[in-house]
């Protein structure tokens, strides 16, 4: 590998996975009881980075289409991938489904898009994280628990704020200028909180799940690969788009997952372990993924 290569995936890995480290390490330190700063993150700073990059930083043009297609489908066909392996991995479809098909396009995907693409494609990955989101909280609700309420939805600050993005960049709404640094501010505390939240939860990695871990770690990005592809030939993205859906489609499974597993009860252990394993799985696979992709 070329020295300046080297360097660029450093530049783009080092700061994700040692903030992650940070977290892990204060977890270790002080606890892991970090609850509060996740439910304020998801129902304050998350909300204003949604509201705020699709209000204010999609480009007007077909690129967001672009990602937003693509996204859809390296989900789902990551699901149909992952379905006749439940039988031969041993595990329930509501247990192993999500976990493949919902990645951590937040906790590690904005960060990364930020470092590998810039400011200026970083709206685009967002588009990817709104989709994989709002998917989550509806179609991965179902497969979890069998059933969906609309009103979950509309209590949930994500959704609202994905929404009222939408409708802003839709009729061409915008923030009003003596409120736009305060919304700036609250929207650039999401990304580092995320990080630190993800180095908090791998303290909680059981050892004794290591082959549910171990399967989904590789399952994961292998799916997603495959969902790219298909995604790939059929949009015919621009080469940014395609690095876009690439490192979209390698990122290991969504904190999320193990808490909706433990809300519905449904093998919240296991689960666990495939996203502290992915997790831990992608210091390997997205530096080897951004070789390709820089």
């Amino acid at each position: 590998m070329h020295s300046s290569l080297f360097l660029q995936i450093l530049q783009v890995t080092l700061p994700v996975f040692g903030i992650a480290l940070l977290g892990y390490i204060y977890g270790r330190l002080c606890g892991s009881d970090i609850l509060s700063v996740n439910r304020i993150n998801m129902q304050l700073f998350v909300p204003a980075l949604l509201f705020y990059v699709l209000s204010e930083k999609i480009p007007d043009t077909q690129e967001w289409k672009t990602i937003a297609w693509g996204a859809l489908m390296i989900i789902i066909v990551s699901g149909i991938i992952s379905l006749p392996l439940t039988r031969l991995l041993g595990m329930r479809p509501r247990v192993l489904l999500p976990s493949m098909m919902f990645n951590n396009a937040g906790n590690l995907g904005l960060p990364l898009a930020a470092l590998a693409f810039g400011d200026q494609l970083l709206p685009l990955a967002v588009v990817a994280f709104v989709v994989s989101t709002s998917l989550h909280f509806s179609l991965g609700i179902w497969l979890v628990s069998g059933r969906v309420h609309p009103t979950e939805l509309l209590r949930n600050p994500v959704f609202l704020a994905t929404l009222a993005g939408i409708m802003a960049y839709a009729f061409d709404w915008h923030t009003p200028s003596i409120l736009m640094p305060g919304l700036v501010m609250l929207s650039e505390v999401a990304i580092p909180l995320m990080l630190v939240s993800l180095g908090v939860r791998l303290i909680h990695i059981e050892l004794r799940y290591w082959k549910a871990g171990l399967s989904g770690a590789l399952l994961c990005p292998l799916s997603g690969l495959i969902g790219a592809w298909v995604a790939i030939i059929w949009l015919q993205p621009n080469e940014q788009m395609r690095d876009i859906l690439l490192l979209f489609s390698i990122l290991p499974p969504a904190v999320m997952n193990y808490l909706l597993a433990e809300s519905y009860h449904q093998s919240p252990q296991e689960v666990a372990a495939m996203v502290a394993f992915g997790n831990l799985a992608s210091l390997i696979v997205i530096p080897i993924a951004l070789a390709f992709i820089l």
